[in-house]
């Protein structure tokens, strides 16, 4: 009789634990399933039990967060204002329910993507809506009805039967004033998840394991949502994230890396402007032409030892010099348009291309060869707005960008317009009418193919597929090649080919996963240099990164320049100096000398591995110099964006008349 009546004092808890129970019980349930999903895999971890306690963890710190607004609700409104506070809570509880819901049910297709749960990408792609929506809509329709079906019912539900879960009963008040201060030590213990730690527990404190999708089924996926737009504060200070060092000192551990003379800095105001003068000046400097390929993965490539899709670019390998051991710096488009474009390094904000103070007077490929009287362009068929592109080329001085808009005002004369724009052979037809348009006058030119992006849609009858159906991955591959080989055949016709010089690079490589907290062979990308001059069938095998790939091409245009480039000439970096690269991925950084890496995580201390393979990392002693070099490229990479200093000379710099 007496826990009867006790039970009745406290009915008007019950909205209050039933939107913590089901949010609970939401988010373990997904994280039961996910694991049956990839049981093969996490199960290879040891201890991988740990993600049901840390996950359940994890989710009570999630509930406790989103409880703080109902307890205030419940505890101190008075009952007559009940009719409107039952109403804000079955709007509140069912919100936040649905909202969980729609979370865990887009998790498996962005993990299928990503490998990972919903993060910073997941707040960036919901900028273009219409894009994703219609790209989401034709490569997994099966999936988005399912989603969209188990919402409505859920939706259904909520409101025919909301009003009763979520219904406060008349209590006495001065009893939920007696119980505000246990419930206010309660949500700060669950939102902390302990009371015997200095710092809330975070993200991190779900890291266990090298396998970086495994220590994310710790989690779930509303706190990764949210956790990574509240880490877009420390966006601001990756000090806070990695650690502290000073301007000096980083730009120190940069320069060590370059292989540049110290006489040839210009200006120490500008730390890296330096001047880099070419064997042999030519009076009509070459042309400059970069085709950058989506998602163009060097396990596709068949001259890179990968599958046997790309018959044109293994031909085309014979003729130049092909980087056999070269890594993107990340894992999305903006983020290679910015090693090839900027040679600026990769950090856990933004790319530049979207960050707003790089909108203007930021160092890029175009503007460095503008002084030598360059015409410079961005050639891509979807839309230039995309990921900020149109605007970061416009404002740093591109002269034309051209992008679907002016496809579309050709008329119905190329071969396909699908999601992502118009396809790969349009746009190499569109950018080889361009080059010949430009006469005798030496030109720069950045184009971007899309035809290999999900739903990976093509014209028919260009390729003999290499699987069924048509729109997979692979067969989108072999188009991706078909188009590069229609390109060097058109241009191979045209007087502009002789004083061209062309790399083609991919921006990334598709799906970016793996059981190591960063996936180093799935950062592995093709790229090659064609042109007059270049070397025919080498093959440079030495590690290196993409931001390399600039100043070793700007070196072959015959022509004196200037610029911050942190990247390598590769052109004459001597056999002794050690290969490095540089990989970003999404909050981890990867910092790669040789065989040896040094991962950043935020808030956690500095690992490091010996890299037997691209997929075997050896746990290894720290070595602390390393690991402050691997700092150093992170934190200078702020100092830069932040003083503006990836700038070039003639931007308030007096270069000395003997440098021009």
């Amino acid at each position: 009789m007496k826990t009867s009546h006790v039970a009745q004092k406290l009915a008007f808890l019950k909205p209050l634990f039933c939107f913590f129970l089901i949010g609970l019980l939401l988010m373990s349930l997904s994280r039961f399933v996910l694991f049956l999903i990839y049981v093969d895999r996490v199960g290879q971890v040891a201890d991988y039990w740990l993600i049901f306690p840390l996950g359940l963890r994890t989710d009570i710190i999630m509930m406790s967060y989103l409880s703080f607004i109902p307890v205030v609700f419940l505890l101190l409104i008075p009952d007559s204002w009940s009719a409107f506070l039952n109403k804000f809570m079955n709007i509140y509880c069912c919100f936040f329910l649905i909202l969980i819901l729609f979370m865990e049910l887009a998790t498996p297709q962005f993990i299928d993507q990503y490998d990972t749960r919903p993060n910073k990408l997941f707040l960036e792609y919901l900028i273009y809506p219409k894009e994703i929506f219609t790209m989401l809509l034709k490569a997994r329709p099966g999936s988005i009805i399912l989603i969209v079906l188990v919402l409505a019912v859920v939706i259904f539900a909520a409101v025919k039967w909301g009003r009763k879960l979520f219904y406060r009963k008349p209590s006495s008040y001065k009893l939920r004033l007696a119980l505000l201060p246990l419930f206010a030590f309660l949500l700060f213990w669950g939102a902390r998840g302990s009371l015997t730690t200095r710092r809330p527990i975070n993200a991190s404190n779900a890291v266990f394991s090298n396998d970086q999708l495994t220590n994310t089924l710790g989690l779930n996926s509303t706190y990764t949502l949210l956790y990574a737009a509240y880490s877009l504060k420390n966006e601001a200070s990756v000090q806070k994230m990695y650690g502290k060092m000073s301007e000096k000192e980083a730009y120190a551990r940069v320069k060590k890396y370059m292989d540049v003379p110290e006489e040839n800095f210009l200006d120490p105001e500008i730390p890296f402007l330096h001047v880099d003068r070419p064997d042999t000046v030519l009076q009509r400097p070459y042309n400059l032409v970069i085709f950058l390929q989506e998602s163009l993965g060097a396990e596709y490539i068949g001259c890179l030892g990968g599958m046997p899709l790309t018959p044109n670019l293994d031909r085309l390998s014979e003729e130049g010099i092909l980087f056999t051991n070269l890594y993107a710096t990340g894992t999305r488009s903006v983020r290679g348009i910015e090693a090839v474009m900027t040679g600026f390094l990769p950090s856990p904000s933004e790319s530049v291309v979207k960050l707003s103070g790089s909108q203007i007077d930021f160092a890029i490929t175009s503007a460095i060869l503008e002084e030598d009287g360059y015409t410079s362009s961005f050639i891509y068929g979807g839309m230039a707005n995309f990921d900020n592109m149109g605007s970061f080329f416009s404002g740093n001085g591109v002269d034309y960008i051209i992008d679907e808009t002016s496809f579309d005002k050709d008329g119905n004369t190329y071969a396909m317009k699908g999601t992502w724009g118009y396809s790969d052979e349009d746009l190499v037809t569109k950018a080889n009418e361009f080059f010949k348009s430009m006469g005798d006058k030496p030109f720069f030119s950045l184009m971007f193919s899309s035809s290999n992006h999900e739903p990976f849609e093509f014209p028919d009858d260009r390729i003999e597929l290499y699987e069924q159906p048509k729109n997979t991955v692979h067969n989108a591959m072999k188009y991706a090649d078909y188009a590069i080989g229609k390109f060097f055949e058109l241009a191979q016709k045209e007087d502009y080919y002789k004083n061209t010089i062309f790399v083609i690079v991919a921006d990334h490589n598709t799906r970016t996963y793996g059981k190591n907290l960063v996936p180093i062979n799935k950062f592995r990308i093709p790229a090659l240099i064609i042109g007059p001059g270049v070397s025919k069938g080498v093959r440079y095998d030495k590690l290196c990164s993409q931001i390399d790939l600039s100043p070793t091409v700007l070196d072959m245009l015959g022509i004196t320049v200037e610029h911050p480039m942190v990247g390598r000439n590769l052109r004459h970096l001597p056999d002794s100096v050690p290969g490095r690269a540089i990989m970003q991925f999404y909050d981890i950084n990867a910092f790669r000398v040789e065989d040896e890496v040094v991962i950043l995580q935020p808030d956690k201390e500095p690992l490091q591995f010996h890299v037997a393979n691209d997929t075997t990392l050896t746990p290894m002693a720290l070595d602390t110099t390393l690991a402050r070099d691997a700092l150093g490229h992170v934190v200078a990479a702020e100092y830069l964006y932040k003083h503006k200093k990836h700038r070039l000379g003639r931007w308030g710099l007096n270069v000395p008349e003997k440098d021009k």
